[in-house]
């Protein structure tokens, strides 16, 4: 590792001063604390295709891609020229304009829960708001989740998100009993989880495929046993489909496991690239937000803030989503993704579990025992020290970037080309293990 380090440092000497000015300037040198690894990140001058390059020009064939929300790549031409062309008509109105119906009406097509829509700038406000939507309209406060479920850095939800799960995840948070967390695809421990906590359960909010806690899809009859008991018990079913909407198909993943939720939450390829937040749910549901007829007793307070709906957003989210309607972007990302999950396996043989749907893999190098990884708990027992060190190698000898410790996306900007080199670079780092 040292040898590497000493590479890494010798090729990006303009970003180890320019983040050496960063730390004097923002609180350990970064504004997203996952940005941030060791020895310090290199700072990107530009982003187009599939390529990241920094200060020092050094190029990455980009796996992270911009937090798993540019399905298309960096900087495509689709989304750029339109985005351009807004520009010249101004991109912060501050009223309502034509691009958000234009926007709106493509999601409610694709994805059919959205009867109704509200835009914010983030997925962590979307999941804030979905949560106080669901304790309105049920007058109840227990929202559930999923053990290393992430849904933003919202306090209603900043829990159990991290191992070991029975530490709090930050001082400064109140009201934690009103957030009880599940193992996922544990049906049985679940729902005796959520039996005691029934009479004053708002709703639960589950990622299809947990993102942050590992790559792990979910299993179908896991969330429809939920769904059932949640229905039964006059509570809400939300999904949070930040990661997975618009990421496998046109539209949500939950038609495709024969879901019928009650609010989803969208966002990253929703936005093209731009910062977003969605919060879409049947009418009856929506209603509650709406401040003109109810009073405040009776009403979800769910803003949208400042910069919600702004032009340039709504441009980049409307021309993204029609180029995946054209383009055969899923059938190339999803072949790809499968072709990748199974070298790998076959590269590192039995060191690593990888995990993922589509075009999102995460590789688990095993340790304790682990055999299968099923739910966050599996995946906070395997080796991610070594991960890190991997991902770091790829980085600094091979210009490939994953966020250290971080599952990988591909985009139609990717080829098989890239994969091929992706699977050298793993297959030399397997022969030292």
């Amino acid at each position: 590792m040292e040898e590497i380090t000493k590479l890494y440092k010798k090729k990006t000497l303009k970003s180890a001063k320019l983040f050496a000015k960063s730390k004097k300037l923002h609180i350990n040198g970064v504004s997203h604390n996952i940005r941030f690894f060791e020895p310090y990140p290199f700072v990107t001058k530009s982003a187009v295709g599939k390529f990241l390059e920094d200060v020092d020009s050094n190029r990455y064939v980009d796996y992270w891609m911009g937090h798993w929300s540019l399905i298309l790549g960096h900087s495509p031409n689709q989304v750029k020229k339109p985005v351009q062309k807004q520009l010249s008509s101004g991109w912060m109105h501050g009223t309502v304009n034509k691009m958000t119906i234009e926007l709106s009406e493509i999601i409610q097509k694709t994805v059919p829960v959205c009867e109704k829509i509200r835009y914010v700038t983030s997925g962590t406000e979307a999941t804030m708001y979905a949560v106080r939507l669901a304790r309105s309209v049920t007058g109840k406060k227990t929202i559930v989740k999923i053990d290393g479920g992430w849904h933003g850095y919202t306090s209603d939800l900043l829990k159990t998100v991290n191992w070991p799960f029975d530490v709090s995840e930050s001082s400064g948070l109140v009201d934690e009993k009103h957030v009880v967390s599940l193992p996922l695809n544990d049906l049985e421990k679940s729902l005796e989880i959520l039996k005691s906590v029934k009479d004053d359960l708002a709703g639960t909010i589950i990622e299809p495929v947990l993102g942050g806690g590992g790559c792990i899809p979910a299993d179908s009859d896991y969330l429809k046993g939920i769904q059932e008991f949640v229905r039964k018990n006059n509570s809400l079913f939300i999904l949070d489909e930040i990661v997975t909407g618009f990421r496998f198909r046109l539209g949500c993943l939950y038609p495709t496991m024969n879901l019928d939720p009650d609010i989803v939450t969208l966002g990253k390829i929703v936005g093209g690239g731009f910062p977003i937040g969605v919060i879409g749910g049947k009418n009856e549901i929506m209603q509650h937000a709406d401040t003109s007829q109810r009073a405040k007793s009776e009403r979800a307070y769910i803003g949208g803030g400042t910069f919600s709906a702004n032009p340039a957003t709504m441009i980049a989210g409307k021309n993204t989503l029609l180029a995946l309607k054209k383009n055969p972007v899923y059938s190339k990302i999803n072949n790809l993704g499968k072709k990748v999950k199974k070298q790998l396996s076959k590269v590192f043989d039995d060191k690593v579990i990888v995990t993922g749907k589509g075009s999102l893999f995460m590789t688990h190098f095993v340790k304790n025992g682990i055999s299968e990884i099923r739910n966050s708990s599996d995946a906070a027992k395997c080796d991610s020290k070594l991960l890190h060190k991997y991902h770091f190698e790829m980085i600094a000898r091979d210009g490939i970037f994953f966020l250290p410790g971080k599952l990988g996306a591909i985009s139609y900007a990717h080829s098989d080309s890239d994969i091929k080199k992706m699977i050298n670079a793993s297959d030399r780092f397997s022969a030292k293990l």
